[in-house]
């Protein structure tokens, strides 16, 4: 049998019949390399970035041991954005959705605390949360840890650089000792390494080799004199002209400064940073995922745990300081079978930034030529365009309920809906560009099973 078959593993008949329907066949290497640990009740400390299939690699395990008939908190994941706990949170709920009766509690900040200690009263068996708000809910005692056998550190660099550190520990105390740990790192810095001495017994190390494939993401690097960076940028995306590209800055503030000069000149750009509150910055990632903005300007640690399947480009506004960080941005590209573009901007004095990346990659970056790029500016139009709803998850809404009310008796077409993203409070629906205003106008007048809603046009 391959020993990348999911079928190897002895899980229990209701998770591999189902990862069976889901189509998973072939373990990805993280989930090759880790699962047979996690599921031997190892301490595990893995390096893999965002993309690789991690989440299975513990959730498979955490479920497995799951006892459904005992309803308290079994196993507890840390995120370090609200952003990942989602992600994480919604494909445990794939991963579990052939396993009856379990029950998920998300424990994010940005919203009220009080539904989620409702939530917590009625019972769960997994909660996925950030540090903070896990660590409110614990010293209320709303949320108990005296049944935990599984604990699950994610993405546990960014919430160290997040400043999250002190929380973790705080957490962790109230955890019983005899637990199993896992630590799921993108990168592996000294920090890393101490916190692991500090939460996990013997632990076995993993790690799935970052830098991709030549093939998979094609890189083009342009120098730039001082004070042209953003003509630069607006003469890349015009000649490469991604449907989807993330922007990255070494600040804020640099962030901020080219999503103005973008939007001057005629491009659909959104900025993300750590000063959006959150149902901004849910509105900003739905806009951009959903393709009713083509262009996401970001931090390195505002866009961590950020997963835009086929995203055309990166391009790199400023090289970073760290060749690894590099490796994990252009990484978001080239997924899935496809293509790759990464495009990097750099000054003569920088060259020391090029240098340590190459010398990381193990090979030269091929240098393109500004020169040789058009100047006029042909900006890409977003295909669709986002409407905000006032109800979500709590409110009983389904997708299907949203696209029924858009297309049922005369509606729009079933083609012009795009993306349907139910959140607790909210939803979001991209729909053609050109029905934005019909689509706004009959949800507005109309009702979604029975209910009417204020709805409003994001752009």
């Amino acid at each position: 049998m391959n020993h990348t078959d999911f079928a190897q593993l002895g899980l229990p008949a209701a998770l591999q019949d189902n990862l069976d329907a889901l189509g998973y066949k072939e373990m990805t290497p993280i989930q090759a390399q880790s699962l047979p640990l996690v599921l031997a009740g190892k301490d595990v400390l893995a390096k893999a970035k965002t993309g690789s299939g991690k989440t299975a690699a513990f959730g498979l395990g955490l479920l497995a041991a799951l006892d459904v008939g005992q309803l308290s908190v079994q196993s507890l994941v840390l995120c370090p954005t609200r952003e990942l706990a989602d992600q994480v949170a919604s494909e445990l709920r794939r991963l579990a959705r052939a396993m009856p009766n379990v029950k998920l509690v998300t424990l994010c900040g940005g919203v009220p605390t009080a539904p989620q200690s409702a939530t917590l009263g009625f019972g769960a068996h997994i909660a996925v949360g950030t540090p903070g708000r896990v660590l409110k809910h614990l010293e209320q005692g709303t949320l108990r840890l005296e049944a935990l056998t599984t604990l699950v550190l994610d993405e546990a660099d960014r919430m160290l650089d997040m400043g999250f550190g002190e929380d973790i520990h705080k957490v962790i105390r109230f955890a019983p000792r005899e637990r199993q740990t896992l630590l799921f790192s993108a990168t592996y810095p000294d920090e890393i390494a101490s916190m692991s001495r500090g939460v996990q017994r013997n632990p076995v190390e993993v790690s799935v080799e970052a830098i991709h494939q030549d093939a998979a993401i094609a890189q083009q690097l342009f120098e730039v004199a001082p004070g042209t960076r953003p003509e630069a940028l607006a003469r890349l995306l015009s000649h490469y002209r991604p449907a989807s590209c993330v922007v990255f800055c070494n600040t804020k503030r640099a962030c901020g400064e080219v999503s103005n000069y973008l939007v001057s000149r005629g491009f659909s750009a959104l900025t993300l940073n750590g000063d959006l509150e959150q149902r901004e910055r849910d509105q900003v990632l739905v806009r951009f995922a959903n393709g009713s903005a083509s262009i996401l300007v970001a931090t390195d640690v505002a866009a961590r745990g950020l997963d835009i399947k086929e995203l055309g480009a990166v391009i790199n506004y400023e090289l970073t300081y760290d060749p690894e960080v590099h490796v994990h941005r252009i990484g978001r590209t080239g997924r899935a079978g496809q293509q790759g573009l990464a495009l990097s901007l750099y000054q003569p004095n920088e060259a020391q930034r090029v240098t340590l990346i190459e010398e990381y990659l193990g090979s030269p970056l091929p240098q393109g030529e500004l020169a040789a790029l058009s100047s006029e500016l042909h900006p890409v139009a977003p295909e669709f365009a986002t409407l905000s709803i006032g109800g979500g998850r709590k409110h009983k809404l389904r997708p299907g309920d949203i696209l029924g009310a858009l297309t049922g008796e005369t509606g729009l077409p079933g083609d012009q809906v795009g993306k349907i993203q139910v959140q607790d409070q909210f939803s979001y629906v991209a729909v053609r560009r050109a029905q934005a205003k019909a689509a706004l106008k009959r949800l507005s007048e109309g009702k979604i099973k029975g209910k009417s809603y204020r709805v409003r046009l994001l752009g």
